[in-house]
Order: structure tokens, then sequence, then C-alpha cells
């Protein structure tokens, strides 16, 4: 199965040069797009330089200036749908997402149109580092979330994931305008309303050790309000709960 991993990066020179030879380690038919915003640091450079040492399989996109983090998702949903990937991923150039976890989550797509990486099912895990009130806010806004619309995934916030690229077509890219990380739980929403199967598997969520984190108190108030938008939103799309979870 070809395999499309789409990487958004903003200031992650410190760690594509772990993530990417870590990726291409895996017995995975793997062809990746870093997405970059202009990093001032050179993230789009380096991700230029690795790409020379795998012809073939792995492709930048330089952008102008920091354009968001959902339409860098989506540039690179497009790219990989246009070039036939039978599967399309999404995670962080951080290295909160480990990926060796990416086999599991492949072996489950088999009976699936999307696998979460979850960090709320048993087997699951965020770093021991995390402060009590990080650990809080996280399940509140996964609580917060799942409840308004009805969703009956643990996490639907996070951001590692793995879709059949004919799921991915399914959704209506040109409708959404959510970035931060409510774009996520857009994308869960409206795969649920469209009858795409999920399923969950278990992830360890470790914090990133270089860089800076992006989150800031303007996303969470964006994901906090938007929620509640959606299903005005989306009224219109087909409702086929979808209980994916194997």
């Amino acid at each position: 199965m070809k395999i499309g991993i789409v990487i958004p990066t903003y200031n992650e020179a410190e760690n594509l040069d772990r993530l990417i030879p870590a990726l291409f380690a895996l017995p995975l038919d793997l062809h990746l797009l870093v997405v970059d915003d202009g990093s001032p640091d050179g993230s789009g450079q380096l991700a230029e330089r690795l790409s020379l040492e795998h012809p073939g399989r792995m492709n930048v996109l330089h952008r102008p200036g920091k354009m968001g983090f959902a339409s860098a998702y989506i540039q690179g949903f497009r790219f990989f749908l246009d070039k036939g990937m039978e599967a399309i991923a999404q995670m962080d150039a951080d290295l909160s997402h480990d990926p060796a976890e990416l086999a599991v989550m492949a072996q489950t797509l088999a009976d699936c149109g999307m696998v979460i990486g979850s960090r709320y099912i048993p087997g699951g895990s965020v770093d021991r580092g995390w402060s009590f009130a990080r650990r809080w806010l996280s399940a509140f806004g996964n609580a917060y979330a799942r409840t308004i619309l009805g969703l009956p995934y643990r996490d639907v916030t996070t951001g590692y994931r793995l879709w059949r690229s004919s799921a991915l077509a399914m959704i209506p890219l040109d409708r959404i305008h959510s970035d931060g990380y409510v774009f996520m739980i857009e994308l869960t929403y409206l795969a649920q309303r469209l009858g795409v199967r999920i399923a969950e598997v278990p992830i360890h969520f470790a914090d990133r050790q270089r860089g800076k984190t992006k989150m800031s108190f303007k996303i969470q108030l964006e994901a906090a309000w938007r929620v509640w938008e959606l299903p005005y939103i989306h009224r219109d799309l087909g409702n086929h709960p979808s209980h994916g979870s194997l």
C-alpha cells in the first residue's frame, strides 16, 4: 500500500533530521510531503536536502509565510490524491508522534476508512511530563467537542491519523475554514456524517524535546466557539453515524 504522509512545518529544522530517517526506516511504502510555511530557521531548505537522499519519495512545498495549519494539510491532501496514493497520513513534525506506530495504523486501515491515533483509549498515553492543567485541558477539550457533536471517539483532537484515500476524497475540503486543532475535530465530524468507518488505535504522545509549541490561546478559543458552528455549517451533508472502533 502506497502511503503519502503530509507533514506541515514551521521552524522544525531541529526535528526534521530525526523524523525523516525514522519514517523511511519503516517497512512501508512511504512518500512524504513537507509543507513548509516559510520557516526562518531553514526547515524548508533542510527538507530539500533530505529529499535528495530519497529521490522520488519525498517532496517539499514551500509557501511564502504562515498560511495556516489546516490549509497546509488541505494542500497536502490534494497533492497526494492527485498522485493516486492508496492512503494518506497526517502527523506532526515535532516527534510527538512515534513513526513506528504508523505500521499498526496501516494494518488497521484494512477494515476502515480512517484510523485515529488515540491517546485516550486503553493503551494510549500522554507524556508523563504534562502538567495537571495541560492534561485537564486536553481531556476537557475532547469531551467538550465529543458531547456537542455527538462523536463516539475518545480522541477527536489528535493530529496523528491515517486515511484511506477513497474516504478522504469524500470530504468536501473546500468547505473547511477551521484552523488549529479544531480542524481535526471538523474532519472527524465530516467523516462521521458522510459514513466513513473510523477506528482508533492507541498511541503514546510524547512532548516535544526541540523547538517551540505552536499552541496558543487564540487556537484554543477558535476551537471552543467553532465546534458549535459545525452542525449548522454542515447541516446539508448526509448524516450516517459511523461506529468504527474495532
